[in-house]
């Protein structure tokens, strides 16, 4: 019983000790989608007028529909983007009510990043975002070609003379068109990998259980053996 109390312990406490991050994460997942489901109710909630002044953490994926003028000056993001390849997220400033806020209309192609696009009265309805998408690997922007690595809000608002306040386009229901996809906000690029975590630390507890009780048995083997 001597020879079998070290392994046993082992066994227990390193197999309770997974299980107990195994349903950490279970609890987790559980927190995650109720998040998830948060903010997809409010990307599809009605459109409501451009907040007076909008707040990064409250006002965040609020639904906003908004009228006012296109500006000509333009900001281009590369990105790549499913099934549509690679290309520049379109960033343009737009007035409306008095104000000048940035507008995300979508992808344009590689090759239409410099393309003649008009200016001019539109109605947006979107959701307003601010991405956090810079970290320390990220360029910087090449802003004679006007050309970013990523939705910097505060730093592209200063670019283009706007609040730091960004609109990201859901549909346009008039106004100036051409060769532009729109990239809604949504809940794809939030990760969620809670459950693949805890299948792993569940599947590392029942491989530890196993080896545990090999273990055992060939310590009684052993000891039936030396007997």
């Amino acid at each position: 019983m001597r020879r079998l109390l070290v392994p046993l312990l082992i066994g227990v406490i390193g197999t309770g000790i997974l299980i107990g991050l195994g349903t950490w994460q279970v609890q987790r997942l559980a927190w995650k989608e109720g998040i998830l489901a948060t903010i997809d109710a409010r990307l599809a909630a009605a459109p409501a007028d451009l907040p007076a002044e909008p707040d990064a953490e409250a006002d965040k994926y609020m639904p906003v529909a908004v009228e006012g003028t296109l500006m000509p000056a333009e900001l281009h993001v590369l990105v790549g983007a499913k099934d549509l390849g690679a290309g520049y997220r379109l960033i343009q400033a737009f007035e409306t009510g008095g104000r000048r806020i940035m507008v995300d209309r979508g992808l344009v192609p590689l090759e239409a990043k410099d393309a003649q696009r008009e200016g001019g009265r539109a109605r947006l309805i979107g959701n307003l975002h601010w991405p956090e998408e810079v970290d320390s690997y990220t360029p910087a922007p090449d802003e004679g070609r006007g050309i970013w690595f990523a939705r910097d809000v505060p730093a592209m608002a200063k670019a283009l003379g706007t609040e730091p306040v960004l609109l990201v386009v859901r549909r346009q229901e008039a106004g100036p068109g051409g060769e532009i996809t729109a990239l809604p906000v949504d809940t794809a690029a939030i990760s969620n990998n809670h459950l693949q975590y805890a299948i792993t630390w569940f599947s590392l507890a029942a491989i530890w259980l196993m080896m545990t009780g090999y273990l055992i048995w060939r310590v009684t083997r052993r000891s039936e053996t030396e007997g």
